[in-house]
């Protein structure tokens, strides 16, 4: 299982995801173009020391992140999806896949996932920070597949 954030544009909440992925182990895929700077030193506040912990690959455009992505179903949140995350049934090697915190996905991309799921809430509110959003998806997701990497006892 891994991340694959299309073209990122606020570096904390990339930074946060990029904690989250190396603390569950999970690569994450960065689709450009970001809105910042990848040296952005708001990206290693947010992802502190962390960073340096997670396999990070970049892809140039979405068009090259379909030719070189892992085997895997493209797995997408949104919130026009009408498949709970909970009601979903996750896959070890799915592809994760959240859009730009201010736009989404265009429509090339959405046509292009092969599922797309939705964190339900409470129907006044228009969306999750994507940071929680793949928390509480990866959460489910390798809770699923026994994927949580838990010390010996």
């Amino acid at each position: 299982m891994l991340f694959a954030l299309y073209q990122p544009d606020i570096p904390q909440n990339a930074g946060t995801i990029l904690r989250l992925g190396a603390c569950m182990g999970l690569a994450v895929h960065i689709i450009e173009p970001a809105g910042f700077q990848w040296s952005d030193r708001t990206l290693r506040r947010a992802g502190m020391d962390y960073v340096d912990h997670v396999e990070i690959v970049r892809h140039d455009s979405f068009a090259r992140f379909l030719e070189d992505r892992p085997a895997g179903r493209l797995v997408l949140a949104t919130t026009r999806a009408a498949t709970a995350h909970t009601e979903f049934e996750f896959a070890a090697d799915d592809i994760l896949l959240f859009g730009r915190e201010s736009a989404g996905v265009p429509e090339n991309v959405h046509a292009a996932a092969d599922a797309r799921i939705v964190v339900p809430m409470r129907p006044e509110m228009r969306s999750l920070n994507i940071a929680v959003s793949a928390a509480i998806i990866a959460g489910e997701a390798l809770r699923q597949t026994d994927g949580f990497c838990l010390p010996a006892s």
